[in-house]
């Protein structure tokens, strides 16, 4: 398993930064730093997510990887 920290834009609707991890210790503390980096602005999420690749990631968590109007046309499928 993988550990992906991603800084996530939700005003922009977009990805600032990403980083791989292998030990998910290494990637909760680099998530601490990086939420103490941006707390100032409540339009960044900081998050870790498992997973066993960068494209199994962009499947099981779509909303930080397609832009709204994806996302709605996707819904109404």
């Amino acid at each position: 398993m993988n550990h992906y920290l991603v800084i996530y834009n939700r005003r922009e609707g977009r990805i600032l930064a990403k980083e791989s991890f292998t030990d998910g210790r290494v990637a909760l503390r680099r998530r601490l730093a990086a939420e103490r980096q941006h707390s100032d602005n409540p339009d960044i999420e900081v998050v870790v997510l498992g997973a066993r690749s960068w494209a199994n990631l962009q499947r099981t968590h779509a909303r930080y990887f397609k832009s709204v109007q994806d996302l709605a046309a996707s819904a109404l499928k």
